[in-house]
């Protein structure tokens, strides 16, 4: 009796002592999710507010935002860090917030227990607590500049300032904690005997979805920083990082996802290292010796293009290992695997180019280079927005093998020689391609008018594919894709009658009628699915492991 008293005894001080752990660690969850704003000495820029010219324009002094008349909004910001983030603020004030409930809606949508996405929020801010030592005191500045703009009823997932800065590492969380690919991009550039006058072109699409509502308000932003080179990047409401980017030199950046660890601890967001080279380097050497610089969490390519050595590389970069991959020819791909003798046969790139899509699309992207010798910036649109396979394939509407996967948060061309970029315009990069010429938007003193800045003459006509009866039947294959997501009803029939030779077209259907117990129908599409170009091995394992397990479940 006396030995059980002891062993209940000692039962009890074990589980008083796991619980006093388990308080004590989410007392530190807690403690390290709370983000402090940097001190800014002169916060005297709160207190610029913007004025309503005409239209769509706004502006604080010679700084200004308008929409244009293609759908895309446009704005320019000049100053020191925090004051630039202060009139970045105000002046996309409702973009912020559009994009809060754009991203915010999604989070929902994906887990709609709120005890679970309390959880979630301590949980990256744990992942994420090291986040302010590993980023620039000015970038810090600059964000929490633009945090006196962001809506408070939003205060569930954090503070103004924690949330807009912790959203510049949303990309790395999710692509690192779930290997997402939120960002499966690809770009590729040419010159000299591969365009059609020698001069540099490069092109990405930023194949990025989080709902469709978060692509909607896109914005190319104009910033004039007070250190630094001027730059141009396409961006959204509250984010300063950059995906896609072109500076007064000549420099381009787009950042294209690898496969990554599982992290431990937050470092620098990719997008905000690719920022510092947007604004710091002038070529291809700076901008390598930048990225050496900084610790990232997750693996990512640089493409970048440098007008002053008139050549393209990719700076390939792991948490712990850099590489730069020079094609040492006139032309130059990037998907979403590395490249470089060093990494080329590291464990993990081997398995994404055994795994994914990426290597599928690589060679479909040299194949269309390869057809449109000597490039032009129409040609690169053409080869932005094929939506064919290898040889020409018909592979579905949408598939994540094709260059242009139909999710593109937007699409652009650049030609560093000129300093003219091409930022595509909505639905996806199959609308019209808007020109801007750098050195006459860096050339305006502010705009009196609600004008047009681009330089229209040499915009890209949309796609002809907008006409096609193809694409409206996309747009009636996408509400049900979109509807089985959002646990709506589905048609099965039109869904597969929509967009008959994509496989994925085939597991809507599998999928819908396995959640309503339809076994024997969810296997026949599945089988289907599996007839057709299937994107990945994990998604035809995943299909394959459906129809075992609904085979199972008739057998009882």
């Amino acid at each position: 009796m006396r030995f059980l008293k002891k062993l209940l005894k000692l039962i009890g001080y074990v589980l008083a002592a796991f619980l006093l752990l388990i308080i004590v660690f989410c007392i530190y969850v807690w403690k390290v999710s709370d983000i402090k704003p940097p001190v800014v000495e002169n916060t005297s820029a709160t207190k610029l507010s913007r004025t309503h010219v005409e239209g769509s324009l706004y502006t604080i002094g010679d700084n200004w935002i308008r929409k244009n008349k293609y759908g895309l909004y446009e704005m320019y910001v000049s100053g020191a860090p925090f004051e630039l983030g202060v009139k970045n603020g105000k002046l996309s004030q409702e973009l912020i917030m559009s994009q809060e409930e754009a991203f915010t809606h999604e989070i929902k949508r994906m887990v709609p227990s709120s005890g679970y996405l309390k959880f979630l929020k301590y949980m990256v801010g744990f992942v994420n607590r090291g986040l302010p030592d590993h980023v620039n005191e000015e970038y810090k500045d600059e964000i929490y500049g633009e945090s006196f703009s962001a809506a408070d009823s939003f205060s569930w997932i954090g503070t103004n300032y924690a949330r807009l800065l912790n959203y510049h590492a949303a990309h790395d969380v999710g692509h690192a904690l779930q290997n997402m690919m939120l960002v499966g991009c690809t770009s590729f550039g040419a010159w000299d005997a591969k365009t059609a006058n020698g001069a540099m072109l490069l092109g990405r699409n930023f194949d990025f979805w989080v709902g469709d509502d978060f692509a909607v308000n896109k914005m190319v932003a104009f910033y004039k920083p007070e250190k630094g080179y001027r730059f141009a990047f396409v961006t959204w409401g509250g984010f300063t990082g950059v995906v896609s980017g072109m500076n007064e030199k000549g420099l381009t950046v787009t950042i294209n996802a690898a496969k990554s660890a599982i992290p431990t601890n937050a470092a620098t967001p990719v997008s905000l290292v690719a920022r510092e080279i947007l604004q710091y380097a002038s070529n291809a050497d700076e901008a390598v010796k930048i990225a050496h610089q900084r610790k990232m969490f997750v693996s990512e390519s640089f493409l970048i293009g440098s007008a002053q050595d008139h050549k393209a590389i990719v700076i390939e970069k792991t948490p712990d290992t850099l590489a730069v991959y020079d094609p040492k020819q006139d032309h130059i791909l990037c998907t979403n695997h590395y490249q470089s003798d060093l990494f080329a046969n590291e464990k993990r790139n081997l398995e994404q180019k055994e795994k994914s899509a990426s290597v599928y699309r690589y060679q479909r992207l040299g194949e269309l280079m390869q057809q449109n010798y000597p490039l032009t910036p129409e040609k690169m649109a053409i080869i932005l927005r094929d939506r064919k396979g290898l040889h020409g394939a018909n592979i579905g509407e949408g598939n994540e093998k094709a260059v242009n996967q139909l999710i593109a948060h937007h699409s652009v061309i650049f030609q560093p020689d000129s300093l003219r970029m091409w930022v595509s315009t909505q639905p996806w990069q199959l609308g019209e391609y808007v020109c801007y010429d750098l050195r006459k938007i860096f050339a305006l003193h502010g705009l009196q008018h609600d004008a047009e800045i681009a330089d229209e003459s040499q915009n890209i006509a949309p796609d002809p594919y907008l006409q096609t009866d193809t694409f409206k039947q996309f747009l009636t294959f996408r509400a049900n894709k979109m509807a089985l997501l959002q646990k709506r009803a589905v048609d099965t029939a039109a869904t597969i009658q929509n967009n008959p030779l994509f496989y994925d077209a085939y597991r809507i259907a599998g999928d819908y009628c396995r959640e309503r117990k339809w076994f024997a129908a969810a296997i026949q599409y599945y089988n289907g699915a599996l007839q057709h170009e299937i994107a990945t091995i994990n998604e035809r394992e995943a299909i394959q492991h459906k129809i075992a397990d609904c085979q199972k479940k008739l057998q009882h």
